[in-house]
């Protein structure tokens, strides 16, 4: 078969919260007071959780200083407050803090926590998981196993899955489909919740991630730095998405880059001053649902 290399998604991830007196000093007092917009509240509710290990204030604690919302954004602290959760079991942190690795270009950290969470039925990185695997990004190609993954992942009902299974039924034979199924029925478990949900943002109030504050700008690669918005194996349908999404920000005024790859065409999109700036755009564009990561321009 033709060893093609369709997208490796990046979807990233959303929200969360913390504050109030010491008599509501919660995870839900927290996500309350995050939901009305009081978000430095939030995050002194939070905080005294967190330095009792508290899995979830934690995550969230993460989750605001990743967008930036009530504290500074930072994405070194927001990955060790990732790292701590998910050593602790909480199954968002460790599919938050596999993307925020990936992202940073650690995959082989990145595809331990992937894998780690994708095991336990979290569909972001089953889908995540699943494409490494069939592009043998970092990791032994395995097409049976990444059907598998990415089928778990479709069955859950995220649309980037069903997407990248669309593609995948293009490019491996049947009898491997197949055996994918029956592996993936085999696997198939109630996806796990953690004990608090992640508070959500009021779509009216929800803040781009390009309006929020930035870290210093890193020094461009020759040429800028791009997102990859996937690779398809036919060029049209990469067209059609850049046509879709290059009318609104952030990549309005933006240019595509079609890269060939194998049987497949990645589409690129930019450029972009920095990888801070494709970072951000990326979590913007991930928010609504589209995959995507920054890559160096060529």
């Amino acid at each position: 078969m033709r060893k093609s290399r369709p997208l490796l998604m990046m979807l990233a991830a959303l929200l969360l919260a913390s504050p109030a007196t010491a008599a509501e000093s919660t995870v839900k007092a927290g996500i309350e007071a995050w939901q009305r917009g009081e978000h430095a509240s939030a995050v002194a509710i939070w905080r005294p959780l967190a330095n009792k290990n508290d899995a979830d204030a934690l995550f969230n604690l993460g989750q605001a200083y990743r967008l930036g919302l009530g504290v500074k954004l930072d994405l070194a602290t927001a990955q060790g407050y990732f790292d701590r959760a998910a050593r602790l079991g909480h199954l968002d942190a460790q599919t938050s803090l596999g993307l925020l690795l990936f992202q940073n270009g650690n995959r082989i950290a990145a595809m331990r926590w992937l894998k780690s969470a994708a095991e336990r039925g979290e569909p972001r990185a089953l889908l995540i998981y699943g494409t490494a695997l069939f592009n043998g990004d970092g990791i032994e190609r395995d097409t049976v196993k990444a059907y598998a993954y990415v089928s778990r992942a479709a069955a859950q009902g995220l649309a980037p899955a069903k997407d990248t299974l669309a593609q995948m039924d293009e490019l491996i034979p049947l009898s491997e489909r197949q055996k994918g199924v029956a592996m993936a029925v085999s696997a198939v478990k109630p996806p796990e919740t953690t004990k608090a949900s992640p508070p959500k943002i009021p779509a009216q109030k929800k803040k781009e991630a390009a309006d929020l504050p930035k870290p210093a700008p890193a020094a461009a690669a020759a040429g800028g730095w791009r997102v990859q918005l996937g690779a398809f194996g036919q060029r049209a349908a990469a067209e059609a998405l850049f046509r879709k999404l290059s009318s609104g920000a952030p990549l309005a005024g933006k240019q595509s880059y079609l890269v060939p790859a194998g049987a497949v065409t990645r589409l690129q999109v930019g450029p972009f001053e920095s990888r801070a700036a494709a970072t951000a755009a990326c979590a913007t564009l991930s928010a609504r649902g589209q995959p995507c990561f920054p890559v160096a321009g060529r």
